[in-house]
């Protein structure tokens, strides 16, 4: 069954000390915080945020959206209290999509990016057929992955939807392209911040670096020198989850993560001894994601006719 978390993030200074104070609360458990209580936290941030006057008030509208065959999760992000309310996709499947973009206009949103976060091994990214059905979209990946989209985005990059904005932050390792995908700092923009982490860093585990050019020493420098830096109440989102976890905070997955919370050299001998198997979809999923989906790989020519 399709699992779907919802949080509305209202950018005054007391809606984002509701949240910081719900997750302090909790330190240990505020990766499987029910939904009932993250709809708590959105309704006091929507009553901090009525004493705010219209030209300061703004509101990121967020989705956690599951797909369950490859355990991916998919998020929309969209600028709520601007007038076109432009929203973007990251890590999208193409099993999913109908889904994603049925939530996109049943609330009235304007889909503007489809993001990825590398070039996935485990599914099809589903921004070339979110491309066909929503013309005007743009594709978005970055450069270093090597792989087709209408825009290769570089570290230290910005992706603007109305007035806010995600930072791209460079962390390879599991892939030579793996960005991850950082709200902004700074005024009128989301607080705490968000990491969408993609495979670099899970919760409590992280991406396997033998394959696709990953490399166990670049991963564990990513992540302690792009994502650790972050400030510790920064919520992490990541690509996968395999055991109900939802978001975790970047001072958590500091003391907690079995993996990363080691040294360099004890990671590197984990990391060595997963011996895992290639994922099943592989072999069809990496050559579309190259070319921004299934449907953009070239058609085999027509078999000859004889007689």
């Amino acid at each position: 069954m399709l699992r779907v978390k919802v949080l509305r993030l209202s950018l005054s200074h007391s809606s984002s000390s509701t949240l910081h104070s719900l997750l302090a609360r909790y330190p240990r458990r505020s990766h499987s915080l029910s939904p009932k209580i993250l709809l708590n936290a959105t309704m006091s941030y929507n009553t901090a945020s009525s004493t705010m006057s219209s030209s300061t008030k703004k509101q990121l509208l967020f989705r956690q959206l599951f797909e369950q065959e490859s355990s991916t999760y998919t998020y929309l992000l969209a600028d709520f209290s601007h007038q076109d309310k432009p929203a973007l996709l990251i890590d999208p499947v193409d099993k999913t999509v109908d889904r994603d973009l049925s939530t996109v206009k049943e609330l009235g949103l304007k889909l503007i990016y489809a993001l990825n976060t590398h070039v996935h091994a485990d599914h099809v990214t589903g921004t070339g057929l979110i491309k066909s059905k929503v013309p005007g979209v743009k594709s978005v990946i970055s450069r270093s992955s090597k792989a087709k989209a209408d825009l290769l985005i570089e570290p230290g990059d910005k992706i603007h939807f109305g007035d806010l904005f995600l930072e791209v932050r460079a962390t390879p390792g599991h892939t030579q392209g793996c960005v991850t995908y950082v709200t902004g700092d700074g005024s009128g923009q989301p607080q705490p911040r968000m990491a969408f982490t993609g495979d670099a860093l899970l919760i409590r585990g992280c991406g396997r670096t033998d394959f696709q050019g990953g490399s166990s020493h670049q991963l564990y420098q990513s992540v302690h020198s792009q994502i650790f830096t972050l400030p510790k109440d920064t919520l992490i989102y990541p690509g996968h989850d395999y055991k109900g976890f939802t978001v975790s905070t970047v001072g958590e997955e500091q003391l907690y993560n079995p993996r990363l919370m080691k040294d360099e050299e004890t990671f590197k001998n984990i990391m060595e001894a997963l011996n895992l198997e290639d994922p099943k979809m592989m072999d069809i999923a990496v050559p579309a994601n190259m070319v921004c989906g299934l449907q953009d790989l070239p058609a085999e020519p027509a078999s000859p006719s004889y007689g």
